[in-house]
């Protein structure tokens, strides 16, 4: 499962370097924190914290995806 979430964060990281859109970062980083909390066993202290970490940059994402706040924005 974990080879699932670094190729995702691979992917991301590659679209990231071609767009430099930085509403990328935190799908990025919660694609890496969730590789390395299933690099470990689910009762393992690392695991848990590297899921909130996972969790916390997945609200960090909700705000930069709203709809209404993207229509807003002036075009470049």
């Amino acid at each position: 499962m974990s080879g699932f979430y670094v190729a995702a964060a691979v992917a991301t990281l590659l679209h990231w370097l071609r767009m430099k859109d930085r509403r990328l970062l935190p799908l990025l980083f919660l694609f890496t924190m969730m590789a390395a909390a299933h690099s470990f066993e689910w009762w393992h202290q690392w695991h848990y914290a590297f899921e909130l970490a996972a969790i916390a940059c997945g609200l960090a994402l909700l705000p930069l995806t709203d709809r209404r706040r993207r229509r807003a924005a002036p075009r470049p």
